[in-house]
């Protein structure tokens, strides 16, 4: 994978908790090569642990609670290359642990609540991704994720959304209008609850040189494909692409192929993504597949220096 630019890329997603950043970005980093990635928690730079938080009535979305100027320097001296002593967060037990060394590599996937908070903060990164799935799946992960992994009881978990619902839209959702691509995943009418058959949603702003899907058309249009051209809710043009969660092996094959066929530096870990639950070895799901891969794309043309603005 030939690289052109003389700096490590660094690829942002954020998200309001559980929006689904960590699937995303491990997806992201198989396409690109383990091996040439740093992936980066950027919520690891919470200032409180979890029963501080608690006495000082602060949630882990609120800027306040996070040090956010040494993440911001943090992502600049990985831009330029440098290592750093990043900080430590442990997500199960809520506690503060041992800084570690962290090094970049050739792309730097940092995934968190709070990355496009400030402007020196955005102007580090080379593609900025948002996360914005529809409410109620989004709570429904963070219920299933909060119980199972972070040790958390069903009550707690309740009583940290209704805290939470005040400081989303005041330090979260902002972050949306920074991004390249905005990503929502929804369930379809009549879902049976499943997530591998989540219909997919990309806003595409012009803010880069997105691939041309259009010999995906023939000019046709297609239930389970669509792509248009709308408004952002600034009224400005973009692109729309939307991919159905029951989406036909053989379309998602031909969508796959184009983008495959756009980073063939990476053809060979073609299998390796699309999984709900990367750890654990979960079904293939096309729309998650499509989106790791687009996400991957930019990432690679960045690299190569191309990039709008």
């Amino acid at each position: 994978m030939p690289k052109q630019v003389d700096h490590p890329i660094i690829l942002g997603i954020v998200g309001d908790s559980a929006s689904g950043k960590t699937t995303l970005a491990a997806g992201v980093a198989q396409i690109l090569g383990e091996d040439r990635c740093t992936v980066m928690c950027t919520d690891d730079y919470h200032a409180f642990d979890r029963s501080e938080r608690a006495k000082l009535g602060l949630s882990a979305l609120d800027p306040r609670a996070n040090y956010i100027d040494i993440l911001e320097q943090h992502l600049r001296l990985m831009r330029e290359g440098h290592a750093v002593l990043k900080p430590l967060y442990n997500h199960t037990r809520g506690t503060l642990e041992r800084p570690t060394y962290l090094q970049p590599k050739d792309f730097v996937i940092a995934e968190g609540l709070l990355g496009y908070t400030t402007r020196a903060m955005r102007d580090c990164y080379d593609v900025k991704i948002y996360l914005d799935p529809i409410e109620d799946l989004r709570r429904k992960w963070k219920r299933r994720r909060d119980t199972t992994q972070r040790g958390y009881t069903s009550g707690e978990v309740e009583e940290s959304l209704e805290k939470r619902k005040r400081d989303a839209p005041q330090f979260i959702h902002p972050q949306r209008t920074f991004a390249d691509i905005v990503i929502r995943f929804s369930r379809p009418e009549g879902a049976n609850g499943s997530d591998t058959h989540l219909d997919v949603r990309h806003l595409l702003r012009p803010t880069l040189p997105h691939p041309d899907f259009s010999p995906l058309f023939d000019g046709s249009n297609y239930a389970d494909l669509r792509l248009e051209l709308a408004r952002d809710s600034d009224g400005k043009p973009v692109d729309v692409l939307e991919i159905k969660g029951d989406i036909s092996d053989s379309r998602a094959e031909k969508i796959e192929n184009l983008l495959w066929d756009l980073i063939p530096e990476a053809g060979h870990l073609r299998d390796q993504v699309g999984r709900i639950d990367v750890a654990n070895g979960a079904p293939i799901s096309h729309p998650l597949a499509l989106t790791q891969l687009l996400v991957g794309y930019h990432a690679v043309k960045a690299s190569m220096g191309e990039r709008a603005y």
